[in-house]
């Protein structure tokens, strides 16, 4: 676990330590947001009309619905992961099963690549005995003749 960190911010105007185990550039960032929102509702007329209460509950109103659609996004972009991952798995599953097959039928071509072979070594030997025993008669018959 890491060091907590005491770290100064400025928030409207005022000067805060706040601590926490997070960075100081986090802890700034974090401040850095909040004056945003403050500056961001502080140009609105309506909202300077108001009492502080009410300007401190819609600004917390504002920050907490940034949360919530930050997390909803986040949780959608994490339910894509967790469906990308599972179709990466299954597409990874179906190229084993794929490149098994491939490597059978490679065996099985190999196998009959060597029973081509093999038969047209036969068939030459069947051509040269055929052609010998053709050769023979024919002589046998030029010999009666």
């Amino acid at each position: 676990m890491s060091s907590k960190n005491n770290t100064e911010v400025i928030i409207n105007g005022k000067i805060y330590t706040i601590s926490g185990y997070e960075s100081e550039d986090y802890l700034q960032k974090v401040a850095s947001y909040i004056n945003n929102k403050i500056t961001e509702f502080g140009s609105i007329d309506t909202y300077k009309k108001l009492g502080t209460d009410m300007q401190r509950t819609l600004l917390e109103l504002n920050i907490a619905d940034d949360y919530f659609k930050a997390k909803k996004q986040a949780d959608s972009l994490e339910a894509d992961v967790t469906s990308k991952d599972k179709q990466l798995y299954d597409v990874k599953h179906e190229l084993i099963a794929a490149q098994i097959k491939l490597e059978a039928l490679e065996k099985e071509k190999d196998a009959m690549q060597r029973r081509l072979n093999s038969n047209q070594i036969d068939l030459v030997k069947l051509e040269t005995e055929l052609n010998d025993a053709k050769n023979k008669r024919k002589k046998a018959t030029t010999a009666d003749i």
